[in-house]
């Protein structure tokens, strides 16, 4: 089983062929169906070897499909204090995207 750490969005996942993950923030105009490239690999391990980056690796890519954009749950914000009757809430959604890992080279 071949694993590979990406690094995109500020955040780094642990992939291997078949996973979805779940990113904040990919640059540019995305929709489902689009082809993704990441090229900011960490590190490579095929089962038999292991290739670390310092800090990347040269020519390694992992390939992804897009199957969900959209945005995730709501996360609330409160701001309380007591006995000043001060009392504010906000609601928040991150953007989302779904993508399935395709291939690690």
């Amino acid at each position: 089983m071949e694993v590979a750490v990406i690094k995109t969005g500020g955040k780094q996942y642990v992939v291997s062929k078949g996973d979805t993950i779940s990113i904040e923030k990919l640059p540019g105009e995305v929709k489902k169906g689009d082809s993704v490239i990441f090229d900011k690999v960490l590190l490579v391990d095929n089962g038999s070897d292991t290739t670390i980056g310092a800090p990347l690796i040269e020519g390694a890519q992992v390939t992804g499909t897009i199957t969900l954009v959209g945005r995730a749950k709501k996360v609330e914000v409160v701001k309380y204090k007591p006995k000043s009757r001060y009392f504010k809430r906000n609601g928040h959604r991150q953007p989302l995207v779904k993508v399935t890992i395709d291939r690690i080279s």
